[in-house]
């Protein structure tokens, strides 16, 4: 396969982008390291935790840009359109049949991998029926991704409160998305998976860009459509389901991420777009919780202050009218 050429502009952008991660990371491992002491036991939390933030932040950013070529707009985004809501009825639906005890007694790496497995099919099932035909209505498409996540939602809300009160309780703490709570068992399965989804992703990056010409023109020039949709949309729902398992859905982040790498690039190649959005993402997680955990003291502010701005850049595009 014949590697793309990148221009010296987005060369220097990744180059910078990777070097930016670099120093944060490295902020975040060695401030306030003590001189003495168990520092390898200090080393070894800080890089398990550093390393979700990384995961989570590209597998974001990737499953948006990825998302968005496919609905053929930059408003739509995966937790928009209900993905992560999937997964946490999911969640639930397992703790309302086999209660906390059996969800605890599951194997942590079988189970997550089950899990992705289903919202992967039941992903293709659902999104690849309404995108797969071009989603020429835009208008309706956003209607019908919404009200799809509003009946994920309302359905794991339901379940919630037929289950017994604790073990609601136990659903509504991982329905809530903290950057500060690393579920270390599942990193491995979760880096294991994000990488041979992004190794995917980048593999079809040249199919991706003739499918972000939309669908009659891709049709043209040859692209098998609903192929390249469907992958596409199986690699977003296992992009989508790593960073939920270990934080907790995020709605608007990804929209925040993607709308930077455009506003960044410039380009509408995706072997460019990609990696620079796993950087952006990746970047922003772990300069935010850098500042807001060791600087100010406050780490489960990031969720909340990242929501918040992306909720204003959500509406900052409808109100531009921002759709394609």
């Amino acid at each position: 396969m014949q590697l793309p050429e990148i221009s010296r502009q987005n060369l220097i952008l990744l180059t910078g982008l990777t070097l930016l991660l670099a120093a944060f990371s490295a902020l975040w491992m060695l401030q306030g390291l003590p001189p003495e002491g168990n520092r390898s036991f200090i080393l070894k939390l800080r890089w398990t935790k550093l390393a979700g933030l990384i995961v989570v932040g590209a597998a974001t950013g990737i499953a948006t840009v990825l998302f968005q070529t496919v609905a053929g707009n930059r408003v739509l985004t995966p937790s928009i359109m209900g993905f992560d809501s999937l997964y946490v009825l999911l969640q639930t639906s397992l703790v309302m049949m086999l209660g906390i005890a059996g969800v605890a007694a599951l194997p942590v790496g079988e189970k997550f991998l089950l899990e992705v497995g289903v919202m992967t099919l039941l992903a293709c099932i659902l999104f690849g029926t309404l995108l797969g035909r071009g989603a020429r209505d835009i208008p309706r498409t956003i209607l019908t991704g919404v009200i799809l996540g509003i009946l994920f939602r309302s359905l794991n809300s339901f379940l919630g409160r037929v289950i017994d009160p604790i073990e609601f309780a136990v659903v509504q703490q991982n329905s809530m998305a903290s950057f500060s709570r690393i579920d270390a068992n599942l990193l491995p399965y979760g880096l294991g998976l994000a990488l041979l989804a992004m190794v995917g992703a980048m593999l079809l990056a040249s199919r991706l860009d003739v499918l972000g010409l939309g669908r009659e023109v891709a049709v043209s020039l040859g692209l098998r459509h609903e192929r390249v949709v469907i992958l596409t949309l199986a690699l977003v729902a296992v992009l989508v389901a790593i960073p939920t398992a270990l934080v907790g859905p995020i709605t608007f982040f990804g929209l925040l991420v993607a709308g930077m790498t455009h506003g960044l690039a410039q380009t509408a190649r995706h072997a460019i777009l990609l990696p620079a959005a796993g950087l952006i993402a990746a970047t922003m997680l772990v300069a935010g919780q850098l500042l807001f955990e060791r600087v100010m003291g406050q780490a489960a502010f990031l969720s909340v202050i990242i929501e918040f701005a992306g909720g204003l850049f959500f509406m900052y595009l409808l109100l531009k009218g921002r759709i394609r």
